[in-house]
């Protein structure tokens, strides 16, 4: 049974840094398309940062420079440093899986089928 448990989150001062983490387990955990996703309230679910299978990375314009996703595979754990926050990134933040694709090629959130419960990161 695969399972995502995200942690990490809390509330941080603009400016400030947060480093989210994403235990997985229930399948191969470095062969698949894995990502970052947050909604605030009111708004649509977005894309954050994704990572390849081969480690490659691939980030949302709002967050190019600031967030680095990173995966610990002896740990089957994904990560999400965010820094230089902003107010605008307050947002309940999730990880996701897809198992039927290597490479992130979109940030469809119907395309990943397993989601963590989500971690609460508020900016102010």
């Amino acid at each position: 049974q695969v399972q995502l448990v995200e942690s990490g989150g809390g509330s941080v001062q603009a400016g400030g840094s947060l480093r989210l983490s994403c235990a997985a387990s229930g399948y191969t955990y470095s062969s698949y398309c894995m990502g970052w996703f947050r909604q605030a309230p009111g708004k649509e679910r977005e894309g954050v940062a994704a990572i390849d299978s081969d480690g490659s990375t691939v980030y949302a314009n709002s967050v190019k420079g600031r967030f680095t996703i990173s995966r610990d595979v002896a740990k089957n754990t994904l990560y999400l440093q965010m820094n230089s926050l902003k107010p605008e990134d307050t947002a309940m933040y999730y990880c996701a899986v897809d198992l039927t694709h290597s490479s992130c090629y979109t940030w469809n959130t119907a395309t990943y089928q397993h989601w963590g419960q989500g971690t609460q990161v508020t900016v102010s």
